[in-house]
This record gives structure tokens, C-alpha cells and sequence, in this order.
């Protein structure tokens, strides 16, 4: 016999605890069901532990610059990867303890711990349960491609999960991958004091970011003795005695990279696969993400799809947006969309790298009349005085409307800086706006209104090698 609910939210990531105590507050009953941890991939796998490990590696990279500040460090720097992850454990655990208390809390809401399978449109089983609702809202997230590549399932592998339970020194670290995930581990465990090898297939590193900033990423890995091998086009695996090779077939360099671990980096893939949907008849693409629209309805009329399974952002705070737009369409008789939202996201390399709207590649795109303003960290105050003048930052804008299409700020406090132009972008006004802004010195953020002051028509020999 069927269990009855208003709505059934199942997984616990970004966007269904969310929507779940919402719809509680709301009157509504509600039947929560989660089959692993609490928090999903940002707090158990992702934003959560790998920025604890990435403040952890960067306390021990500054330790080893404290002469270029005046500070003599006696002994050697070393780290203790037991304390490295017994930190991010306890900062972990902190957070999927308050997301479970905070639903099993609320006496509206009913926790299920186990699997989540359709059985019709409206129902749902959980081992031996089975619930209905008229209402059904999926959250189930994503986890690493593992890719068919040759000798693959014949060695030991990594991937951005078990990193979580890595409590040792890798002697060298190879990493397959050169896009955000790969290069954060990459960075982070070579200043634990692992030696790393990069190995991406494309021509450059972050391909989906314009070249100037993939170079520019890449100088950065290898001013800290990371080795990067592009145009990788023939990966595969072998075991070596108990180490791992690693064939690359570069343009230039070793053809085998061997390496004491291998860590696989190469992209996501949805939650999608066991959860029944075909019974539901609910409608997915070709690499399994869900079907919606621009209010995350799906085809099936009462099934909603938010978070990484509906292929419209993929981070953690696209995820809770999408709980907003939904829970602004039920609740509030506000009508939000998806396509109402600016791309916009970090890589949490040192220094990290901030991202709003559109690339120099997508302005051109459109046959736009691109303006590009541009300053080296090397001339703001702010990061010259703490000795991190490393990237750059960029802004462009729209020549004809004045608004600005987009900007990438790479550098210390990019990924906070970057906020400055998005929110102007959302405001849709005119670049002047923030160019006459009066921002505290010193400060990153200071020069953003300087650079929109030398904005320069984007050359067309640029333009044909940015397009």
C-alpha cells in the first residue's frame, strides 16, 4: 500500500533540502529521499572538501614564499595528509549533519534513506515503500565519467570522490583532464609536495575558456613545476610493477608518463541511469540529462528536474537556482526562467580565475562589435603588494548597446571581484555606470573602473584567432 504525499523530493544536494522545507513551510507533506549522503557532490565531494584542501595547500605554499616576505621559516615545510584530511573531514561533516537535521527537523517532511526508483508517473518506490504524489521534484546529481579508454579497468584509479579519501602523498600524481576539476587537484597536490603530471587531450588546458586565458592558467601550473602534455590523442593504461603508465602520444615529450596514482578528471555525468525514468516516460538527451524547460518542468506534467541532472549549469550555485525558479514559479506566483540567468563560475586554482557572461569567442560569435578592456595583475596595486601579480583581468563589452557582455579576472580575488561586473550585467546598464563608480583603494576590484575607461576596439586579427 501506497504511502500519500503532496510532493516527493528526492536527493539531497544543493536545491532539494531547499525546495523541501520550502514546500513544508508551505503546508505541504512531504517524502524526502536520499540514498547516500547528505549535501550531495558540493558539500561531500566537491566545493566543500576541495576548497578546505585547497586552503590547506596554499597555507603550506605561502609558508615555503615566507622569505620573499621577510619571514625565516627554520625547519622545513612539511604537510601531514593525515591532518590535511582529518581538517576537511570535520569541515564536512559539520555540513551534512546540519543538511540532514535540518529535514528530519521539520515535522512536515518524512526521510526516506535508500534508492529512489519510478514505478509510474506519480509513484515512486523506496525499497519496499512506495509513495505517491501528485508532485515529484528530482535532484539526483551527477558523478565522474569514467571514460573507455584502453587499460582502464585494469588499474587502480582515482576519481574526484575517492580523492576525498586520500590520506597519503602520491610520490606523482598523473591526472587525466585539463578543465577545472583536474587542474584544482593538480595545483593543490603539487604544493602538497606530490610531483603531477596534466594529461589533456585538447591543444590547450580549460578549452571552453578564451586562449589568453588557458595560456595563462598553463604559466601558472608551470611556474609551480607542474608538466602539462597537450594533444594528447592516444591515451591508454598499463600497470608498470606497482606503478601506472601512461601513454600520451604528444606532439612533443615522453610517450609514457609513468606515475604512482592516476587520477581521472575527464567530465560529469548524471545520476539518471537506475532511476526508472522510463516509467515515468520522462524524456532525457543523449548523455542522459533530463529534459526541461526554462521553469525545469519536464515532459511529464508534476516532474521537475533541478541540480546537475538537467544539464543547465552543472554547479553548486546553479543547483540553487533552479530550487529558487521552481519554488518562485509554485509558491510565489513569480514567474522566473532559467534563460533569465548570467553564466557565471570560478576555477579555484591559486589565483583563482573569475567568470561572468560571455567569452571573447561568444561575443564574436553573435557578429558583435566587441569592446576589450585589459589590465595585467602586475599593474594593480593589490596584488603587487602581496606578492601575487600573476593574470589579468578582462572586461567586454557590447559597443553599440554599452552593456558589458562578460569578463574573466584571474588573480587574487577574482573570484570575488567578478561579482562587481556580473551584478551590473543583471542591472543592464551601461558600462559607464561601473567605469564612474568610486571603488576603496587598494582593492582588486579598484581597477575594473580604470579598465573600462581604455576600452579598445577588439582587433580583427585578434577577433580571427579568438573566433
Amino acid at each position: 500500500m501506497a504511502t500519500n504525499y503532496d510532493a516527493i523530493v528526492v536527493g539531497a544536494g544543493q536545491a532539494g533540502p531547499s525546495l523541501a522545507n520550502r514546500l513544508a513551510g508551505a503546508g505541504m507533506k512531504v517524502a524526502f529521499v536520499e540514498r547516500n549522503k547528505f549535501g550531495g557532490t558540493c558539500v561531500n565531494t566537491g566545493c566543500i572538501p576541495t576548497k578546505t584542501m585547497v586552503a590547506s595547500a596554499y597555507a603550506a605554499h605561502l609558508a615555503r614564499r615566507g622569505a620573499e616576505y621577510g619571514v625565516s621559516i627554520a625547519s622545513e615545510i612539511r604537510v601531514d595528509m593525515n591532518k590535511v584530511k582529518a581538517r576537511k573531514d570535520a569541515v564536512v561533516a559539520q555540513s551534512a549533519r546540519g543538511v540532514e537535521s535540518w529535514l528530519r527537523g521539520n515535522s512536515n517532511i518524512a526521510v526516506y534513506h535508500g534508492h529512489a526508483r519510478f514505478e509510474s508517473p506519480k509513484e515512486i518506490s523506496v525499497a519496499d515503500e512506495r509513495l505517491t504524489a501528485g508532485k515529484i521534484f528530482l535532484d539526483v546529481g551527477g558523478r565522474a565519467v569514467i571514460p573507455d579508454l584502453p587499460g582502464v579497468h585494469e588499474i587502480p584509479y582515482l576519481t574526484n570522490s575517492s580523492m576525498m579519501d586520500v590520506d597519503f602523498l602520491p610520490a606523482h600524481l598523473v591526472i587525466v583532464g585539463g578543465s577545472y576539476v583536474g587542474l584544482e587537484f593538480a595545483q593543490m597536490f603539487r604544493r602538497f609536495g606530490s610531483r603531477v603530471t596534466v594529461v589533456e587531450m585538447s591543444s590547450r588546458l580549460i578549452h571552453r575558456e578564451d586562449p589568453d586565458v588557458s595560456d595563462a592558467v598553463k604559466q601558472i601550473l608551470e611556474n609551480e613545476d607542474i608538466h602539462i602534455r597537450l594533444n594528447a590523442t592516444c591515451i591508454g593504461f598499463r600497470k608498470s610493477g606497482n606503478e601506472i603508465g601512461v601513454t600520451v602520444d604528444c606532439e612533443s615529450g615522453a610517450p609514457e608518463v609513468i606515475g604512482s596514482h592516476v587520477l581521472l578528471a575527464v567530465g560529469r555525468r548524471p545520476n539518471t541511469d537506475d532511476l526508472g525514468l522510463e516509467k515515468a516516460g520522462v524524456a532525457v538527451d543523449n548523455h542522459g540529462y533530463i529534459l526541461v524547460d526554462d521553469q525545469l518542468r519536464t515532459n511529464v506534467a508534476g516532474i521537475w528536474a533541478l541540480g546537475d541532472c538537467n544539464g543547465k549549469g552543472g554547479f553548486t550555485h546553479t543547483s540553487y537556482n533552479d530550487y529558487e525558479i521552481v519554488a518562485a514559479n509554485l509558491l510565489d506566483r513569480d514567474p522566473r526562467r532559467v534563460s533569465d540567468r548570467i553564466t557565471t563560475y570560478g576555477l579555484f586554482v591559486d589565483p583563482p580565475l573569475g567568470r561572468a557572461g560571455m567569452t571573447e569567442s561568444q561575443a564574436l560569435a553573435g557578429k558583435r562589435r566587441v569592446l576589450v578592456g585589459k589590465r595585467p595583475m602586475s599593474r594593480v596595486g593589490r596584488a603587487v603588494e602581496k606578492g601575487e601579480t600573476q593574470g589579468f583581468m578582462k572586461v567586454i563589452v557590447d559597443e553599440q548597446t554599452r552593456e558589458i557582455l562578460g569578463a574573466a579576472i584571474l588573480g587574487p580575488g577574482g573570484d570575488e571581484a567578478v561579482h562587481c561586473v556580473l551584478d551590473m550585467m543583471y542591472a543592464k546598464a551601461p558600462y559607464t555606470v561601473l567605469q564612474r563608480a568610486m571603488h576603496i583603494h587598494p582593492t582588486v576590484s579598484e581597477l575594473i573602473p580604470t579598465i573600462l575607461g581604455e576600452l579598445q576596439p577588439l582587433e580583427p586579427a585578434v577577433a580571427r584567432e579568438v573566433a
